[in-house]
């Protein structure tokens, strides 16, 4: 089937956890370049990138953090992505096969904090952008950046993909002179530059933070890459989304860095990106925060969307869920409603915690995408029977011990080697004047050990499952109901 093939489906869209048939699919892998783009080009990304500086790093050292955060970070979430097309799904509930189908409650609760957490963050930065520019007051505006990004949500899809891309074209414009402008006329400290100056806690603190950043996207990927066809193939969707993600993450993470060295103590983020941008130009400050607005409402949307697919996984796992318009409807509502709520109520103590959230978010999430990613690309080699996935009694079980166990051990073995600010310090970090190595622990134990549980696993025997369900898994799909 042709990648370039014109949707088979408009309006509101109606999927949400179910499979998507052959012929819906429809889209073009290059989509998902300004998608994760666009996702990671926008302010509250550039927040990510003041940790080095803020923890008393130097600049030079806080980019080079930066950039190897991301190139590892995105390698993960990029072959997620891989997935989507790969079996029609979005991409939470893919960790049935290795959690069961009850298990999997486990990844999905971690799962829906993160997407509340980051909307109340990002509905908070968007409310005082546009309070900065047009007034009217924070709350006032966070209630309309909700409101907006439910809508885009609600509509789905395909209107995420185009918002994305048109929002991509003019973020070139406007912040490829912002950025030109900051490198031009802002100056940094004294041995900004000095690559002698090299601290050990905050280069692993900045890494640390950035590859979590990336690695949390790791939950969102399949749910924009499922319409595409199969044959655009696991090596391309991994470049579109990677380069696509690690482009945009970078060129924000950096411009927080440079902002952040310049202006020092003072640095807050609305107020500096906008003195910065009128050092270009009068007005320009406004002109920026005015896009990153819109910017945030996209991100928003789409953390709403995956946000409602988690909560109707989970609703599944205890009452069999018909996906319909309804349903969607619904978790959307709540899941508005929740970050709202989250967002009116936030002070300035939970934006200053962004970095632990961040931090958190690498530790709940390292042993699940190492014991997804083991799973796919070598114990069953992306072979699945996904009817199986929907059934309660079927071959994945309502309990994955394999998974759930890999998991567990992955996180404990974890947790000496923590480092979050002030709230907790692990012995082994410590140990190491509180750098962060946690994710180049877990990572391998959480994969290893479920590749050796997962030894006896009969993949052939699924394959021929899956061949045999096929027509019926299609035909439950048109229908709108699982198999």
């Amino acid at each position: 089937m042709s990648t370039s093939a014109e949707p088979r489906v408009s309006g509101l869209e109606v999927r949400s956890i179910d499979y998507v048939p052959l012929d819906e699919r429809h889209g073009k892998l290059w989509h998902l370049g300004p998608l994760w783009f666009m996702s990671n080009a926008q302010i509250a990304t550039l927040a990510v990138g003041l940790v080095s500086i803020t923890e008393g790093g130097n600049l030079i050292w806080s980019l080079l953090a930066i950039v190897s955060g991301t190139v590892v970070g995105t390698f993960f979430m990029a072959f997620h992505s891989a997935q989507g097309p790969q079996l029609g799904l979005p991409q939470m509930i893919q960790s049935r096969p290795q959690f069961g189908y009850v298990g999997a409650l486990l990844v999905w609760l971690f799962a829906y904090v993160q997407y509340a957490g980051f909307n109340v963050f990002n509905t908070s930065l968007a409310g005082e952008a546009l309070h900065t520019t047009l007034h009217g007051g924070v709350k006032l505006w966070v209630v309309v950046v909700t409101a907006v990004a439910l809508a885009v949500a609600l509509v789905g899809y395909d209107i995420i993909h185009k918002a994305e891309r048109l929002l991509t074209y003019a973020f070139l414009v406007i912040f490829g002179v912002f950025t030109v402008g900051v490198l031009v006329t802002l100056h940094y400290p004294a041995g900004s530059f000095d690559l002698g100056a090299f601290k050990w806690t905050p280069f692993l603190a900045q890494f640390g933070v950035v590859a979590g950043y990336q690695i949390s996207w790791a939950i969102y990927v399949s749910d924009y890459s499922r319409y595409l066809p199969p044959d655009v193939t696991v090596r391309k969707t991994f470049y579109w989304t990677y380069f696509g993600s690690a482009l945009g993450g970078v060129w924000l993470m950096v411009l927080g860095t440079l902002l952040a060295a310049w202006a020092g103590k003072d640095f807050d983020t609305i107020p500096s990106i906008d003195s910065a941008g009128d050092k270009v130009f009068d007005g320009f400050g406004a002109v920026v925060l005015l896009f990153s607005a819109l910017g945030l409402v996209s991100v928003t949307a789409l953390n709403m969307y995956g946000g409602s697919l988690t909560l109707i996984s989970a609703l599944d796992s205890f009452r069999r869920v018909r996906p319909t318009l309804a349903v969607r409807l619904v978790t959307l509502a709540f899941t508005a409603a929740l970050s709202l709520v989250g967002a009116l109520a936030a002070t300035s103590n939970f934006l200053e915690n962004f970095q632990n959230f961040l931090l958190l978010v690498l530790y709940l999430f390292i042993p699940w995408t190492a014991v997804n990613l083991m799973d796919y690309y070598v114990v069953r080699r992306g072979h699945y029977a996904i009817a199986e996935i929907f059934n309660p009694h079927g071959i994945y079980g309502r309990w994955g011990l394999h998974g759930i166990v890999a998991y567990l051990v992955g996180f404990a073995v974890m947790i000496p080697f923590f480092s979050v600010g002030t709230l907790y310090v692990g012995p082994a970090a410590e140990a190491l004047g509180g750098a962060d190595i946690s994710l180049f622990v877990g990572l391998p134990v959480s994969a290893l050990l479920y590749w050796w549980l997962t030894r006896s696993i009969d993949v052939a025997a699924e394959t021929r499952l899956a061949e045999a369900e096929a027509a019926e898994l299609e035909k439950a799909a048109h229908a709108h109901r699982e198999p």
